[in-house]
């Protein structure tokens, strides 16, 4: 059993510092998902979020709290637009698919 973990050819080496490359790399991506989200909530709907409240969201409720950040900053960006105007005739027909 000691002779499986012990490091002593290249090789050995070699395997061993591209698992903490590949380990490090885990990290940072880990890292970067709050930093992402905010890229892609920002190229998408055009709500500027910082990735620290995204993380501080994420710490109090988990995605759920995050699910429900990203939706009242929706929300809002709509809101500040004025109301959505529904044609006429769409009223119309929501209305017959309801009674029938």
């Amino acid at each position: 059993m000691p002779g499986l973990f012990r490091v002593s050819s290249p090789g050995d080496w070699a395997l061993l510092s591209a698992c903490a490359v590949l380990v490090f790399l885990l990290v940072i991506s880990f890292r970067s998902r709050s930093t992402v989200f905010c890229q892609y909530l920002k190229t998408m709907t055009g709500v500027s979020l910082k990735p620290a409240d995204v993380t501080r969201a994420f710490k109090a409720g988990g995605k759920e709290h995050v699910r429900e950040l990203f939706l009242d900053l929706i929300i809002r960006e709509d809101l500040k637009n004025g109301p959505v105007e529904i044609p006429e005739g769409a009223a119309l027909q929501g209305r017959e698919e309801s009674a029938g």
